[in-house]
């Protein structure tokens, strides 16, 4: 059995404008890029087979040079990526060395640097026994539905948080299940927020591995600032 990771690291980082011009994947923490940190936490788990990092054509040859500046060339490979993070994901996807049907591949967000290497080794054994895993978290607040208005959103329904958990990366499945799933939703043109969309629209029953506070995504300003608190703790 191999196991491949995809990060899709084709994001522009809209929202973290105040940083300056560089996507959020190559702003600096601890002294790396976020990128780098999400390539190592990875590696440090050994049977992690291979890692695919798909980025803009424009972005390639920086994100080649950072690898092999780190040392990192000889598992990790630079794959083009698209204008949404599905099409990136299935370009990645359609270049796994997958031959046996027990081959695991897990996607993660780049910009989610801070993931340990237990909730890694949780994840695939959770795709091992159910065939596809999320890592996601309880719910903590009260969850409202709402109804959109034009004077603003008008509450519904409360949803009970039991029922709710907040979705992290990784997320994986068996390679051949997440390319089914990627292959029926362009067949039928759907976008999906995550690769769990897909694969639950695929058939596929999804398990929830226990996540942390600690696996978030840097998003916005202020993000970095939590992020080097918890890597120097």
């Amino acid at each position: 059995m191999s196991v491949f990771v995809i990060l899709p690291a084709a994001g522009i980082g809209t929202r973290m404008a105040s940083t300056g011009n560089a996507p959020k994947q190559f702003l600096s923490l601890g002294g790396l890029p976020v990128l780098i940190h999400s390539v190592e936490a990875f590696l440090a788990v050994p049977r992690v087979s291979g890692l695919y990092v798909a980025v803009r054509e424009s972005e390639q040859a920086r994100v080649a040079e950072l690898i092999v500046e780190h040392g990192l060339e000889d598992r990790v490979k630079v794959v083009t990526g698209g204008d949404t993070r599905q099409e990136s994901v299935a370009n990645a996807l359609s270049q796994l060395p997958s031959d046996t049907p027990d081959d695991i591949v897990l996607v993660h967000d780049a910009v989610r640097p801070l993931i340990d290497s237990a909730t890694i080794e949780r994840t695939i054994d959770a795709i091992e026994k159910h065939g596809a895993a999320i890592v996601g978290t309880p719910a903590v607040d009260t969850i409202k539905q709402v109804e959109r208005t034009s004077d603003g959103a008008l509450i519904t329904a409360t949803i009970p948080r039991e029922i709710i958990v907040h979705a992290q990366t990784p997320q994986g499945a068996r390679v051949a299940l997440m390319r089914r799933a990627f292959a029926e939703a362009a067949a039928d043109e759907f976008m999906g927020t995550d690769e769990s969309s897909l694969l639950e629209r695929a058939g596929a029953s999804v398990f929830v591995v226990q996540g942390s506070a600690r696996n978030f995504k840097v998003t916005q300003p202020g993000d970095l600032e939590i992020a080097e608190y918890y890597l120097a703790g």
